[in-house]
């Protein structure tokens, strides 16, 4: 029987409905609680296929770095976002990009030399996609599978849901849930907001070593 945590969270998703069509997400990214970037993701879908756009603007020494523009677009499926083409620029690098073909379930991947064609495994997202998934489809008990896939590389990311948090911004307090993932080299935390379509509102990823990084959301905006 569920207990009264997934109890709540059942409730939640029924009363929770998809993302408005335009939404603008800011967040301030710190580094051991130094302010080093602004973070900004637009999410555009009309129900059927979505766009994602993430831009990075390093502050202070960070800047100097340059930019960094992450896009996803696809189709919005039943379970959740299915990526088509995924696209990650930064200043000073080569372009990384992945392309999805989930009728003959093959990735094509590019960063340094010639695509690569590889095997499409049955949870495959990117590394932008898989953070607005449960926007589309909120998280169901237990854990939480991922394989993302980047152009560079794919690497395999389980969740587990952990619990419902209150959780405090600068862009306000939030009935939240969190997902955790952790592995022997670091842990990943996301937390979700229950009552705004589990839009995410905090990334915190801590290493080994205690060094950490910590995404906060500072703005929501549907224009």
């Amino acid at each position: 029987m569920r207990n009264w945590f997934w109890l709540l969270i059942s409730a939640a998703t029924a009363a929770a409905a998809a993302p408005p069509e335009r939404v603008d997400l800011t967040f301030d990214v710190r580094h051991n609680g130094s302010s080093v970037a602004q973070v900004e993701h637009r999410l555009r879908h009309d129900g059927r296929s979505y766009e994602i756009t993430e831009t990075w603007s390093g502050k202070g020494l960070y800047a100097l770095l340059g930019s960094a523009r992450r896009t996803s677009r696809g189709t919005v499926a039943r379970d959740g976002l299915q990526p088509l083409e995924y696209r990650d620029e930064r200043t000073g690098r080569r372009t990384a990009r992945a392309t999805f073909d989930w009728q003959e379930r093959t990735a094509t991947m590019q960063y340094k030399g010639d695509p690569r064609v590889v095997p499409l495994p049955a949870d495959a997202s990117d590394r932008l996609a898989f953070l607005f998934d449960f926007a589309f489809s909120p998280p169901p008990e237990g854990e939480v599978p991922f394989d993302l896939m980047d152009g560079r590389g794919k690497s395999r990311h389980l969740y587990r849901v952990e619990g419902a948090e209150r959780l405090g911004t600068p862009a306000g307090e939030f009935d939240t849930v969190r997902l955790v993932r952790r592995t022997e080299d670091e842990v990943a935390e996301i937390w979700l907001a229950t009552r705004h379509s589990y839009l995410p509102l905090r990334v915190r990823v801590t290493e080994r070593d205690g060094a950490y990084y910590d995404q906060v959301i500072t703005r929501i905006a549907s224009p």
